[in-house]
């Protein structure tokens, strides 16, 4: 064991966290059907998961023991695009204008 072990599995399941919370956003909202986000945010979820999974058991193992720690490292930095790509794919996608539209619906009818 490394002392990059634990810190893999720290962000990764905070960002475990993230992932799960953009995929319930846009499953509430219903607009998981229109955009890929939160199928890409769900690959970003399960190499979080696996991630953290192999982190703990790196933790556990005897030193030396186990290759744990690369392969939780490459499903992190796997993850991580993920999740990137799927902010971006959220970013560009209709949901802003109709999102927009809605705020503005929202101000105008407290306003009058």
């Amino acid at each position: 064991m490394s002392k990059t072990t634990s810190h893999i599995l720290n962000a990764a399941s905070n960002l475990l966290g993230i992932s799960v919370v953009l995929i319930t956003g846009l499953k509430v909202t219903g607009h998981g059907e229109r955009t890929l986000a939160d199928e890409i945010a769900w690959i970003a979820a399960l190499c979080f998961a696996l991630s953290c999974l192999l982190s703990y058991l790196d933790l556990r193992a005897e030193p030396d023991d186990t290759p744990h720690e690369r392969h939780a490292d490459w499903l992190f930095l796997l993850g991580l695009l993920a999740l990137i790509v799927a902010a971006f794919v959220l970013a560009f996608s209709d949901l802003s204008k109709e999102t927009a539209d809605f705020l503005q619906g929202v101000s105008v009818n407290t306003a009058g």
